[in-house]
């Protein structure tokens, strides 16, 4: 069962931490097979190769990641890997030319403009879209979860927001965001979608934008819960997981043995407890629907799957990942503490290191926090508008 990754890049200018809208030029320095734009000219796509194992997935991401950052780098540039840049003045991006993307500013509006936000998403094999729409009402109760392994934006215009992934609570305000419902047949769910279409609430499939959905276009169930994550370690974790999910989910199918009650109501509650708290906090338990330390529901998560982790060979990888996970602590989590003890440019230097696949390295100390602070209330008065992703 094959996994392939979509990974979403702010770009940023390296002195201020402030987006900037640059995403044509660099692309002129790189693949389009591999790499594509976004709604916003601040954000840059990757797309990963197809494989069978996390390792090869791994160096993927990570070559893919060194050939992005060259490039940006030699435009005096950067990139990042996080749901949100912690310097992101409302109104600093550009929309990417084209139809569609114009469709979506103007339609969308503020919903749009203010969708300054990366993802990452996982694609896993599937045999049939009617399994993929069985599969993914089967394993909705645990994307929570991953959600919380990914938690990158607790920041927003400058701000703490209090929570570990604001980026969930600006995505969920587009119309079809969010926990995906149950449906019956592949057929059900294609209607459901062209209603969609036809009563222009969306203009096309590709905008539905459920955590988890069967692709568009390709024979795969598509993860989309997820932040963007500064370290590649915690995209190949999510992605071990999701496929173990998935194939926990198919085989337990096939026996007759489907697990879902075709009740969802909860589950947007569980992501914003999710989004709130990160790792560092409490998640609601999938099991009993209450709430228990994120730690014991994580660890519950492996134990679960650990014969699907097996099979594939994943299961010392993924159990290791997610021990080093919960012992560094969420994105989130580190990004406050640099800010707590430096800055928020100190923070977006943490950001930039570890999409590297760096340690930080501290920036001189004369640059200030009352420095960045002007810098993000100038760009704020730009007027520059910004949104997310197809």
């Amino acid at each position: 069962m094959r996994i392939g990754v979509e990974e979403e890049f702010h770009i940023l200018a390296v002195e201020s931490g402030l987006l900037v809208p640059r995403a044509d030029a660099v692309l002129r320095r790189l693949s389009r097979d591999t790499f594509t734009t976004e709604l916003h000219q601040s954000t840059v796509e990757s797309n990963s190769g197809v494989h069978a194992s996390l390792t090869d997935l791994y160096t993927d991401l990570a070559r893919t990641r060194r050939r992005l950052d060259a490039a940006a780098s030699s435009l005096g540039l950067a990139v990042v890997a996080a749901g949100t840049a912690p310097l992101a003045p409302a109104g600093s991006g550009h929309p990417t030319a084209g139809a569609r993307y114009r469709h979506m500013v103007e339609e969308y509006r503020q919903v749009a403009d203010e969708q300054l936000i990366c993802g990452a998403q996982v694609h896993v094999d599937i045999p049939d879209r009617d399994t993929a729409v069985g599969v993914m009402c089967a394993v909705s109760p645990w994307l929570p979860v991953l959600l919380a392994l990914s938690a990158s934006s607790p920041f927003w215009q400058g701000a703490d927001t209090g929570y570990a992934s604001w980026r969930t609570l600006l995505w969920q305000r587009w119309p079809t965001a969010g926990p995906v419902g149950c449906f019956r047949s592949a057929a059900d769910y294609d209607a459901a979608v062209g209603d969609l279409v036809r009563a222009g609430v969306i203009s096309d499939p590709g905008m539905i934008y459920y955590d988890v959905r069967p692709s568009a276009h390709l024979r795969t169930l598509e993860l989309r819960i997820c932040d963007a994550c500064p370290r590649v370690e915690t995209v190949v974790l999510v992605a071990g997981l999701f496929r173990a999910l998935v194939a926990q989910a198919i085989e337990l199918r096939a026996a007759g043995a489907a697990e879902c009650d075709g009740r969802h109501e909860w589950l947007r509650g569980a992501s914003w407890r999710a989004a709130r708290s990160g790792l560092e906090g409490v998640l609601v338990d999938p099991r009993t629907h209450r709430e228990a330390p994120a730690a014991d529901v994580v660890r519950a998560l492996l134990a679960r799957l650990r014969p699907a982790l097996e099979a594939h060979g994943d299961w010392q990888t993924v159990r290791d990942l997610a021990e080093a996970a919960l012992a560094d602590g969420s994105a989130a989590e580190r990004m406050r503490r640099t800010a707590r003890e430096e800055d928020l440019l100190s923070c977006t230097d943490l950001l930039i290191a570890e999409t590297r696949g760096e340690r930080r390295h501290r920036r001189p100390a004369h640059v200030s926090r009352r420095s960045v602070a002007g810098s993000v209330a100038g760009a704020a008065g730009s007027g520059a508008p910004e949104v997310l992703g197809s």
